[in-house]
């Protein structure tokens, strides 16, 4: 369903980001990409999502498909309409609005100025703690529940594809779990495939089939989840495990050298 093949960007003509990626998003999965902060992964969504535009950064070589049709080079509105939705880092909610206001914004990518009552319900279905906050402006709603108001407003749009990038960043570890597990509900309810983005590496292999890990704008590694949950390199770098299965520091790993073979 979605292709992206060795796609390079650069940033206001001369920051080179992306170097030559490529990954398979086949239809209904649910896809993880990890790997630490700045290794290139928010702008790997942005050039799927068409996001790149508004930041003066540009897909430079190669190419992103969905369906067989190049889309690199559409605007963000022309993507979205497609049925590719992004849901941005940070829970970017209309902070003045009420969370229905907010929900009703989602399905503006199809033009409707009138939102029917059934596609707040199939929200609510997903989301029930909305229903009962939907008059509470969106601003003053906790981080959790405004994760659950821009994941539900992306649906509002009926997307095909749902990029996710950090759903959980700053929430409990509670909360996290709520939102992988409605994560998985939306795909295998609404058949919506998954493209996500998240630092925390064993509960993203946990939902997902198959993920990639990036380091420095490139692809380092692929294979299925369960393969990468067994990879000593992923135990080591990344779930913070020795070969012997104890737990190593944070600071022991941030400064461990990676192996030769990963940046061959």
């Amino acid at each position: 369903m979605l292709s992206i093949q060795e796609i390079e960007v650069v940033y206001m003509g001369a920051i080179l980001v992306l170097r030559g990626v490529s990954m398979e998003v086949p239809d209904g999965e649910i896809i993880s990409l990890l790997g630490a902060n700045g290794g290139g992964k928010t702008t790997t969504l942005k050039a799927i999502s068409g996001m790149l535009s508004i930041e003066d950064g540009k897909v430079t070589h190669g190419r992103v498909e969905y369906n067989g049709e190049r889309i690199d080079g559409l605007s963000p509105q022309d993507i979205a309409k497609k049925g590719i939705i992004q849901i941005m880092e940070g829970r970017q909610v209309l902070e003045h609005l009420t969370a229905e206001q907010n929900l009703k914004a989602g399905a503006l990518v199809w033009g409707n100025k009138s939102v029917r009552n059934d596609d707040l319900e199939k929200i609510f279905h997903f989301f029930p703690r909305l229903k009962n906050l939907r008059t509470r402006t969106s601003g003053y709603l906790s981080g959790g529940e405004q994760q659950m108001l821009v994941t539900g407003r992306a649906l509002m749009a009926h997307p095909k594809v749902m990029l996710l990038d950090e759903p959980c960043i700053g929430l409990s570890p509670m909360l996290r779990n709520e939102i992988f597990e409605i994560i998985k509900r939306i795909n295998r309810e609404e058949k919506t495939t998954v493209l996500l983005v998240e630092q925390n590496v064993n509960m993203a292999l946990s939902v997902s089939s198959y993920g990639y890990v990036m380091e420095n704008g490139r692809i380092v590694l692929d294979g299925s989840s369960e393969e990468l949950r067994k990879n000593e390199d992923i135990k080591e770098f990344y779930l913070g495990l020795c070969l012997s299965g104890e737990r190593r520091s944070y600071k022991d790993v941030k400064h461990y050298k990676r192996r030769k073979r990963w940046v061959a």
